[in-house]
């Protein structure tokens, strides 16, 4: 049974950062292109970041491009989300997933993609 749990979230300041965590356990991590994605209560969940299975290529929401960094390390099974200079419009719970996908297939934003879910994360950014 595969198991994402994430970490790492918190209070911080407008204009700090934080770097969340997610460990995946079950499965075989190198097989999974992870993502991560936020939501609010009553709003959809949307996507942040995408890294391959390589972790050669990433891909981020245009909101958080060049502030947020997402990164994995394949021997901890870990992916995490550096975040910095952070807004409170990047107040949201933060979702790790994983999709289970062919090492040549192009990273997906699609929320539908992804096969394992995490329970999330709470991030609050103080004005």
């Amino acid at each position: 049974q595969v198991q994402l749990v994430e970490s790492g979230g918190g209070l911080v300041q407008t204009g700090g950062s934080l770097r969340l965590s997610c460990v995946v356990s079950g499965g075989s991590f190198s097989r999974y292109a992870l993502g991560w994605f936020r939501q609010s209560p009553g709003k959809d969940r949307d996507f942040v970041a995408a890294i391959s299975r390589s972790g050669s290529s990433s891909d981020y929401a245009d909101s958080v491009k060049g502030r947020f960094t997402i990164s994995r390390d394949n021997d901890k099974k870990t992916v995490y989300l550096q975040m910095s200079s952070l807004e409170p419009e990047d107040m949201h719970i933060y979702f790790c997933a994983a999709e289970q996908t062919i090492l040549t297939a192009p990273m997906t934003r699609n929320i539908r993609d992804y096969d394992y879910w995490g329970q999330g994360t709470q991030v609050t950014v103080a004005q």
